[in-house]
This record gives C-alpha cells, structure tokens and sequence, in this order.
C-alpha cells in the first residue's frame, strides 16, 4: 500500500513558502521538497537557502520567474512526461498568487498532467483575517499598475464592489497608491499590514487619510497588504465629474469651462480632491494654459 502522503510521479506540486517566519513551514511542503525530481524556483538563491536552513538537498534546482516562465514549462513538462515529480516554489507565499506559476500551470493542465496544492503560508489569508474588516466576501487585486493614472483607473473600477478590497503593495509606492485611494474611494476605513510573521509585525488602521498621514512619517519597510472596506450596499454613489482625469486636467478644466482664475482653480481643486493648496499649486504652475491668472 502507497503512503499517504507520498509523492507521486508525473505530477506537478505547487508549493507554500513561508513569507517571513521560517516556522509557517509545513511537513509535507518539506517532504515533497526532499522527495521531487526537480524543484523550480522563482529564485534559486533565496530556495537554495531554504533548503539548506531545512537540510534539504534538491535533486535538481531550475530558476522559473516571470521572464522565463513560458520557456522552463519546457523543461517542466519533460520531466513530467519522464516519470518525475515537480515542486514549484516562489520566494514567499503560494505560487501563482501575485507570483509566477500562472503560466506553468496553465499549460500543465493543457497537457493532462496532474497539478497537486500544498498548501501553506499566504499574505493574503494571514492578512485579511486579522484586519477587522469583513472578510467575506472579498475581491483581491494584487499589485495594481505602478503609474498613477493607470492605477486611478483600476481604483475606479473596483470603487462600486461591495466586498472587501484586497491588495498587494510595495513600500516605495505605498504613500503613492494611498493618495490615489484617497481620491478614489473618499474616506473608507482601510488597514495596512506589513512584516506579516516577522519579529516587526504590525496592522495601521484607520480611515485612507489617517494611513496616508501615517505612512508619509512612517516610512514603510517590506511589501504590505492594504485592504479597503468595501462600498456602502446600495449606494449608487455617483463618482464626482473629476474622477478618472489628472489634477492638471482637472485644473485646466476649471480655468476654461468655468472661467476659473488660476489661484481659484488650485483652491477649488485642492479641496474637492482633499489634496494639500501647495501640492495641487506645483502642477498648477507646469499647467501650460493661456486663461486669465
């Protein structure tokens, strides 16, 4: 009789790391580490440090991150078609989940092999059910656009969904994507995890505006989880007739349609979006606009 929890051939596993705390490992994430034919990383250096914290040597190590993801399903398919097993492994969490291993899967499944979940360690799941909002239903997002106007379009989609909104953010864009939240969805309460697992772990809550103010003091250190309350039931809250085009636009709209002097249009501009008067008077002055001052 086969173990129960025996790996088996020509099967492709999809492996939980822990994201900070190396003790979220879990048994059978490190029997299937020990006992795969190949192990595919999104970064060989931080698995190799992995396994060799878990005194584990690998068989065989290939990287598989998001440039070269399509073209390792190449070397991925051979083994499973040789017999072996696949571990798939990103640096931290589950892979596929704002990590490579869509595309792995994807064409894994297109070719009839088996793909198994071993489950573990999530920012998502350890995040949300310790933030105070209501977990379900929910809508996560991941990493949003880096630009800002890119990321102010997707924001107004996801503004009517009367679930939990869920996404993933860099430190260095966090103050960023705040403003941009801000402006969005108004003063929602909002929650930002950041060192989840680790010795420095810590939840900011309060509305959008008290973790921008927070986060412009605080600098944020490591990748953070930010979740939104979602919209009110039955709303209908029409968005305000500026959402969706830039502050300058916003400026020169005023000043042209509405016969606004400049020193006008960056008061009136500064308060609709809740935008400091000198923030919104830089880009007033880049405004290439021949209206009366």
């Amino acid at each position: 009789m086969a173990e129960k929890n025996a790996i088996q051939p020509s099967i492709l596993y999809l492996v939980a790391t822990p994201i900070g705390n190396l003790d979220d490992m879990t048994f059978r994430s490190l029997k299937v580490l020990k006992e795969a034919t190949l192990i595919a990383a999104e970064d060989t250096r931080n698995t190799s440090k992995l396994l060799l914290h878990f005194g584990i040597k690998a068989a065989k190590l290939i990287s598989c991150y998001e440039h070269n993801e399509i073209k390792r399903t190449d070397d991925i398919l051979e083994t499973l078609a040789q017999g072996g097993s696949v571990a798939l492994v990103t640096d931290a969490g589950m892979p596929g989940i704002s990590d490579p291993g869509y595309q792995v899967v994807k064409l894994v499944v297109e070719k009839g092999f088996k793909v198994v979940p071993i489950p573990g360690a999530s920012a998502l799941v350890a995040a949300l059910p310790a933030s105070g909002l209501i977990p379900t239903p929910f809508l996560f997002a991941g990493f949003l656009p880096p630009k800002s106007g890119d990321r102010r379009q997707a924001l107004l989609k996801l503004k009517p969904q009367e679930q939990t909104l869920v996404f993933y953010e860099a430190p260095h864009r966090l103050v960023d994507f705040l403003k941009d939240a801000l402006e969005v969805f108004g003063q929602r309460q909002a929650v930002a995890a950041r060192e989840l697992t680790k010795l420095h772990e810590e939840f900011v809550r309060g509305t959008l505006e008290e973790l921008l103010n927070h986060f412009k003091i605080h600098e944020p250190l490591g990748e953070l989880v930010v979740m939104v309350e979602a919209a009110a039931p039955g709303s209908n809250d029409k968005p305000p007739e500026w959402e969706g085009i830039s502050v300058a636009d916003h400026l020169i709209q005023l000043m042209k349609e509405e016969g606004f002097t400049k020193t006008e249009a960056v008061k009136a501009v500064a308060k609709a979006r809740r935008l400091p008067r000198d923030e919104v008077y830089q880009i007033a002055v880049t405004v290439n606009y021949s209206g009366k001052d």
